[in-house]
């Protein structure tokens, strides 16, 4: 039988819902029956999302951040979007170690974090509209 399931899920972007959100997605990776290595990777791959949006996304406001994930054939999907300022130069964003807050130690490695815990990682951004993190990650049981 094949696991399948899917949520969506709206919150503001406080960071005390940081660790709400990544709860929430280990718990429906969990159907999936992940190692612990796993849902550590899904974990801090949601929470450098999300921080992004908080930290990023709504820099002097509060706002609304949305993910939707699903389980389907053995993977995880998870889309993680803000409808903030958005990213002026994506290409430059996703490079290691940029930051548009070096004076708040920010390491600017999100992205790359991201990308290393996860197999799949898109990045959509447009000025002024938002920011969409799309990733995924196969679960390979070690169940018998």
């Amino acid at each position: 039988m094949e696991n399948s399931n899917k949520i969506k899920l709206s919150f503001l972007s406080l960071s005390e819902n940081e660790c709400f959100a990544r709860s929430v997605i280990a718990f429906l990776a969990l159907q999936l029956n992940p190692s612990v290595a796993q849902i550590s990777d899904i974990k801090t791959a949601v929470s450098e999302a999300v921080t992004n949006a908080i930290v990023h996304g709504y820099p002097d406001s509060v706002g609304e951040i949305t993910i939707e994930a699903e389980l389907k054939d053995g993977k995880i999907h998870i889309n993680i979007c803000d409808f903030g300022v958005g990213i002026e130069n994506l290409n430059e964003a996703l490079e290691p170690f940029y930051t548009t807050k070096p004076d708040e130690e920010r390491s600017g490695m999100g992205f790359t974090i991201m990308k290393s815990f996860m197999e799949d990682v898109k990045v959509e951004s447009e000025k002024g509209r938002g920011t969409k993190v799309y990733m995924a990650k196969t679960i390979k049981s070690d169940a018998v």
